[in-house]
């Protein structure tokens, strides 16, 4: 309670300093969010959707806005350095002495969401008011059957500050060969950010986009990401998530796409960072013949968690689905998976596949998993499986008696483990970046540097 009186006083302090202050449009949008968190406010294991994951770690964070740093010679991550679009926020304010825009073919435009709204407030709101956003919590049943309870206070928090982000979207039929990235760069000791992407792909259109939140010397951060995604008919949006936050920091995201008929939406998340990260993607496949890739890898240690709560939403007959999700835990580390799969009564033909699977490396490692179908039709093919343990003894002595370390041959079964997913990403740049991440986090897990090839460098 303390927090939401705190911010009670944030937002009437710095609403009327937002930009676009006294807009009609920008006003309501703001005001709808402000109601929205007052109504529902920071969700607590009482709501289901929260039962395994616990914000009383927010009492103890700065909820002021971040303060930017000046200093410009900040190294930046990118999939393709050279070869990108890039947006730069720094402690959430946009960058652009970092940003890095190039010639953008006829139909693409990429906008930082401050820019646009002090362009023409009007027409910001216009563009926000486009975006899918969430409905209900995805813990909850949403089906004919609604759950009750909705946590959708965070949604309505990021909606109330609305003030920084990006805004990309790309014409009918054009296909951007570069990827565009979206980079936040965390160098505060505390403080908070909300920035809104939106992301709109018509139909024909081609694209991928990857965002990368990373710390340059960051600290107890609170970021509060809310993204809106369209995906036209025929079109296909490749979509990666970086997280690799500061160990103090708190990383909570939300993710709602519309996938149009034949269109394609894959979705990747490695989440590395934070002490406490979630991510949210609701997806919704709402024409014949779409589909949707969900996928995501964590790792976690020490007291840190990490949650991967999903809800793919077949409205539409024809639709495919495949959900993957795969971590490792280690120390007292925690993870939670949520992932349901919804098949409305007219999604007939529907073929929908959820996999969870996570490797403790300790006996005080803990995963909560909860996989779930909700089928109302009943000509479809669906399934969903959940499993945990340890590191296969006889893959360990394989290796152990070819001659390689313990050490080692448990670094190379990790990376084996992990690299399953990130193998199905559509994007090659997206595909190879994500090994070297996360071949990266299996080297400070185990102190064992492996390549994407899961080929031992050294020790």
């Amino acid at each position: 309670m303390a927090a939401i009186a705190t911010l009670k006083d944030l937002y009437e302090t710095l609403s009327p300093g937002l930009p676009g202050a006294g807009a009609a449009g920008l006003d309501r949008l703001r005001a709808d969010g402000y109601a929205r968190f007052l109504a529902d406010g920071i969700p607590t294991p009482k709501v289901e959707g929260w039962k395994y994951t616990n914000l009383r770690d927010l009492a103890g964070v700065s909820l002021a806005p971040a303060q930017p740093a000046a200093n410009t010679d900040i190294d930046l991550p990118s999939v393709a350095p050279g070869e990108t679009h890039r947006l730069v926020f720094v402690d959430g304010r946009f960058n652009a002495a970092l940003s890095a825009v190039g010639t953008l073919p006829q139909g693409v435009t990429l906008d930082s969401l401050r820019g646009l709204i002090e362009a023409s407030p009007a027409y910001a709101a216009e563009v926000l008011d486009r975006f899918p956003a969430p409905k209900s919590d995805t813990g909850l049943r949403v089906g004919p059957n609604p759950g009750r309870g909705q946590a959708l206070g965070l949604v309505g928090l990021n909606g109330a500050f609305l003030a920084e982000g990006a805004v990309l979207t790309v014409g009918e039929g054009v296909k951007l060969a570069q990827p565009v990235e979206f980079v936040f760069i965390a160098t505060a000791t505390d403080g908070a950010w909300h920035p809104r992407l939106l992301i709109d792909v018509a139909a024909g259109g081609e694209v991928t986009v990857a965002e990368h939140h990373v710390a340059r010397g960051g600290g107890a951060t609170f970021a509060n990401i809310v993204s809106g995604v369209r995906v036209g008919e025929g079109a296909i949006l490749r979509h990666a998530k970086f997280q690799e936050e500061a160990e103090t920091a708190l990383h909570l995201a939300s993710v709602t796409a519309t996938v149009a008929a034949s269109a394609t939406y894959e979705t990747f998340v490695l989440t590395t960072g934070g002490r406490l990260a979630r991510t949210d993607v609701q997806v919704r496949l709402e024409g014949s013949g779409a589909q949707t890739r969900v996928s995501g890898t964590y790792g976690v240690d020490g007291s840190r968690h990490a949650d991967f709560t999903s809800l793919i939403d077949h409205v539409a007959a024809n639709c495919t689905s495949r959900e993957v999700v795969k971590g490792v835990i280690d120390g007292r580390g925690r993870a939670v998976f949520q992932g349901k799969i919804i098949v409305r009564p007219d999604a007939q033909k529907t073929d929908g596949h959820q996999l969870n699977r996570a490797l403790l490396l300790s006996d005080t490692a803990e995963i909560d998993a909860k996989p779930e179908l909700e089928i109302y039709a009943d000509d479809v093919k669906c399934s969903h499986g959940a499993t945990a343990g340890e590191l296969d003894e006889e893959a360990l002595f394989y290796l152990r008696a070819r001659g390689i370390p313990a050490d080692t041959a448990r670094a190379l079964l990790i990376a084996a483990f992990l690299d399953e997913v990130a193998e199905e990403i559509g994007d090659e740049r997206l595909r190879g970046h994500a090994m070297a991440r996360i071949q990266e986090r299996i080297g400070r897990l185990t102190g064992i540097t492996v390549d994407t090839d899961a080929t031992v460098l050294g020790e």
